[in-house]
């Protein structure tokens, strides 16, 4: 009886990943290095992280001591679920770490919060004028 023959795979096959890799470098060539390495990180951040992402919105990941003064925070974005950094980003850090937000979320949610108040007091303001004139009579 003979064996079955196995296939060959290719060295192109095999290395088909770092080929990615390098496209994401040639990306980055143009950034300073240390914006470029936090790029990277948190690409292997999502890529290691997968469908968890959903499970970890809000938390924070790692921080790193950029130097004696300076802290970074990778974290997932609890708006948008994307691993962001502190720097790049922008943080709003929940004191209970459910509920972390990048720069841009956060100027979404105050804008929504600010509109949300805005129609609140203009909806109870038409109310209070009648009265006033009311009262002033």
């Amino acid at each position: 009886m003979g064996r079955a023959r196995k296939s060959k795979t290719s060295k192109r096959d095999k290395y088909a990943s770092f080929g990615d890799m390098a496209d994401e470098a040639d990306e980055d060539a143009d950034l300073p290095k240390d914006e470029a390495g936090r790029r990277k990180i948190k690409r292997q951040y999502a890529e290691l992280l997968g469908i968890r992402i959903e499970k970890l919105r809000g938390r924070i990941l790692n921080r790193e001591r950029i130097n004696k003064t300076i802290e970074g925070i990778y974290f997932i974005c609890a708006g948008c679920l994307k691993v962001c950094h502190s720097l790049d980003d922008g943080l709003t850090e929940d004191p209970a770490n459910q509920n972390n937000l990048c720069g841009a979320c956060s100027k979404e949610r105050a804008a929504a919060a600010q509109a949300a108040a805005s129609a609140k007091d203009g909806g109870t303001a038409s109310h209070r004028t009648p009265r006033k004139r009311a009262a002033a009579r």
